[in-house]
């Protein structure tokens, strides 16, 4: 692909992005000032695109301040701390000035060929990340061709070449697996409607424009299958800084059990900052919200809050994918089955002589603690379900948090004689009893890829029934849900290969727990 901004006879020539999509016009840069005023004003922009031109800043200084006495290298480390300073959110650009600057000692020549070796490394980056990308939604999504939604601009124009998540959607059109972008507007400054939707088009990929306020209504009318977004600074625990706008948008993924997905090169993860509290966030001058294309659309006097960029929380991002393959944020999954643990009472001879029954009534009371188990299952299935089946009985408690967290359809597969009308059934022999469980005819069908939902997986015998009869529905199971599981029983064996998402197992042999101990 050509590339949005390169060395150019002894200067920066850039992409003017201020000027698109009127005017596609080159901008020559040949003095570190005017490299800063490109930066600030956004004639340049996108994490990776700063990274280079912040290389390319210093080799400018460097060539400016080297002389017959040599090179000044204070002038050219003062002209890199300005360049540093110019836009404190994204990590690339600082990363990039450092670079240059770890090789001044070696002459303006060497910082110059770091410079571009910095871009020549940008393209074949980006599309080994893109590439890990467009995998991963394939594999976390069942719906094909997919119908992505992305936010602000993370194409050519904000890198060196080919783009991060505007990458992983044209690699997906090359596959021919893309129906749709629906790309917001980006506002104040309407990088998604300026920048993304004219890449788009350029590539020939089916796009339309979106408000930022109704994105949300299009993740909830079940029109997207995925989101997927670039990033200004990853930190150490997965917290993302990326435009302003990101942070709602990952909300509403989480809340419909769509994948939220942030592509990125590793030169974005910031592991010495180690949650996104630690993030500069740029403040941006009151002009941009209180006019648009210099006609004033605010009162006189108005009072502006106008961050560059937001965090989203780590909890909220499916996968964060760079260059070296998917990453998915920590959970807090042990800490999550240690307060399992120890909410859930293990009784002996219970139903009947012989039997381990695990109690799970002391979770079931925790305050909250239910809703983050049921988080926890959507951020694990997520994309991969659009309905969700729960067994009776304590089933039912856990995949109706499920269902409510997800919006997604919730079907109860109930004990014989309990569902009026037509049913399919399918019959089962648990750990200490024969049953059958049975789901209305008509709640499912071919169109349902179904998360099944219970307590507790002892012998598989229940979860097993449940697919059954979801299968005789015409529907598929695409996962199960558990809470705990005995693994010494196997039971996961007798699901095979269908996965199992399980929040605490039991590997240990039981013991009872006195019924006044009991949580």
């Amino acid at each position: 692909m050509s590339r949005t901004l390169d060395w150019y006879d002894g200067h920066i020539r850039l992409t003017d992005q201020r000027r698109l999509p009127e005017h596609h016009q080159q901008l020559d840069i040949t003095t570190v000032d005017e490299l800063i005023d490109a930066i600030t004003t956004l004639a340049v922009r996108g994490a990776p695109a700063l990274g280079i031109a912040g290389a390319f800043g210093v080799a400018l200084s460097a060539a400016r301040h080297t002389a017959s006495g040599g090179l000044d290298t204070q002038a050219v480390q003062a002209d890199a701390d300005r360049i540093s300073r110019s836009r404190p959110t994204a990590v690339n650009l600082s990363r990039g000035v450092a670079r240059a600057l770890s090789v001044l000692h070696r002459g303006a020549d060497a910082v110059l060929a770091e410079a571009q070796a910095l871009l020549d490394e940008d393209e074949r980056i980006n599309r080994a990340a893109a590439r890990h990308a467009a995998d991963h939604l394939l594999e976390t999504t069942t719906r094909r061709p997919l119908r992505v939604l992305t936010h602000c601009n993370t194409g050519s124009l904000a890198t060196g070449a080919w783009g991060t998540a505007l990458g992983a959607i044209r690699d997906l059109h090359n596959r021919g697996l893309i129906e749709e972008v629906l790309a917001t507007e980006t506002r104040p400054l309407l990088q998604g409607a300026r920048l993304t939707v004219w890449e788009l088009q350029q590539d020939g990929i089916t796009v339309r424009l979106c408000p930022d306020g109704a994105a949300a209504s299009a993740v909830q009318a079940g029109a997207i299958d995925c989101v997927v977004v670039g990033a200004d600074r990853v930190t150490d625990n997965g917290d993302v800084a990326n435009k302003i706008g990101t942070y709602p948008l990952a909300l509403t993924a989480a809340r419909h059990g769509v994948p939220f997905v942030v592509v990125a090169p590793q030169s974005t993860v910031d592991e010495a900052t180690p949650t996104g509290a630690g993030i500069p966030i740029e403040q941006r001058g009151p002009d941009e919200v209180t006019s648009l294309a210099g006609k004033r659309t605010a009162p006189l006097g108005t009072k502006v809050y106008n961050p560059a960029f937001d965090v989203t929380p780590h909890e909220l991002v499916s996968a964060v994918v760079t260059e070296h393959g998917v990453r998915e944020p920590e959970t807090g999954a042990a800490e999550l089955a240690d307060l399992l643990a120890s909410r859930t009472a293990v009784v002996s001879g219970f139903p009947s002589p012989g039997v381990t029954f695990l109690d799970l009534a002391g979770v079931y009371s925790h305050p909250g603690l239910l809703r983050t188990a049921a988080r926890e299952i959507v951020h694990r299935a997520r994309g991969r379900f659009n309905a969700v089946v729960g067994v009776e009985a304590r089933g039912f408690v856990l995949a109706s948090v499920v269902a409510a967290e997800t919006g997604l359809p919730l079907v109860l597969a109930r004990k014989p004689g309990k569902t009026p009308g037509k049913t399919e059934s399918a019959c089962y022999r648990s750990e200490y009893s024969s049953d059958a469980l049975e789901v209305p005819v008509g709640m499912l069908g071919a169109e349902h890829s179904v998360l099944v939902v219970d307590d507790v997986l002892a012998t598989g015998g229940t979860l097993a029934a449940a697919r059954s009869v979801v299968e005789a529905c015409g529907a598929t199971v695409a996962r199960y849900a558990v809470l705990t599981e005995i693994a010494a029983l196997n039971g996961a064996a007798r699901l095979a290969p269908v996965p199992v998402d399980v929040l605490r197992t039991v590997m240990a042999e039981l013991r009872a727990v006195p019924e006044g101990k009991r949580p």
